[in-house]
């Protein structure tokens, strides 16, 4: 016979995240970016990976300003798009993600590049103030930092966690390392994917502009 367990939602969801507050060290984050990474850490079930997030002090805000504004959310995956909970978005915001797009495909048969690649280039009518969410591509991140430098576009956050053993650390080290001066939130090293990054989208759409508090779901 199995040993007693909690078997309510509330109960799992309160005990979950007293575990995460109390094995996490998050005392070098403020406090919305502190509750983007609790959120993180759930979806990956690692409390270390806290250690690994990179950031600039105004990423949340920035984002949770722009999402406010309207703006849309650019994906690189189905996987990230499919995650995000619309409920949560402010603005009924749109979630673009063109990886289907056979456009796509037929470009970068022609130019020698990923689909993801392709996808970016797409991006680029509605990447003024958006927020890109990049969870598994890490070419993607590549791409975008040339179409912003090339085209002086900006968006407003990049929340950049691809993962992967080729490219994934270093798309995000570039990321971090760019003269842009991009908003960002990134896990650096190889872990990363879609449910963190979804996990930090769907935390920072939630965020109350006027409290700085976060609504539950």
């Amino acid at each position: 016979m199995a040993d007693a367990y909690l078997q309510t939602g509330s109960e799992i969801y309160e005990e979950s995240f007293r575990i995460i507050r109390a094995e996490t060290n998050l005392e070098r984050f403020p406090a919305d970016v502190s509750r983007a990474v609790v959120r993180m850490v759930h979806a990956a079930g690692a409390t270390d990976i806290a250690d690994d997030v990179a950031f600039t002090p105004g990423v949340v805000a920035a984002a949770n300003t722009a999402l406010r504004a309207g703006a849309a959310i650019l994906c690189d995956s189905s996987m990230v798009a499919t995650g995000i909970i619309r409920s949560r978005l402010p603005r009924d915001n749109d979630v673009i993600c063109h990886i289907k797009d056979p456009e796509v495909a037929r470009v970068a048969e022609r130019e020698k590049i990923t689909k993801t690649m392709a996808a970016v280039d797409l991006w680029l009518p509605r990447l003024e103030g958006a927020v890109v969410a990049i969870g598994n591509a890490p070419t993607a991140l590549f791409r975008l930092l040339e179409v912003v430098a090339a085209t002086g576009v900006r968006p407003a956050a990049v929340i950049g966690i691809p993962v992967g053993f080729v490219g994934a650390a270093e798309s995000k080290e570039a990321l971090i390392d760019s003269p842009l001066g991009l908003d960002y939130l990134v896990v650096r090293g190889r872990r990363g994917g879609s449910a963190m990054t979804v996990a930090a989208v769907n935390a920072i759409a939630s965020t109350d502009e006027l409290t700085n508090t976060s609504r539950q779901d």
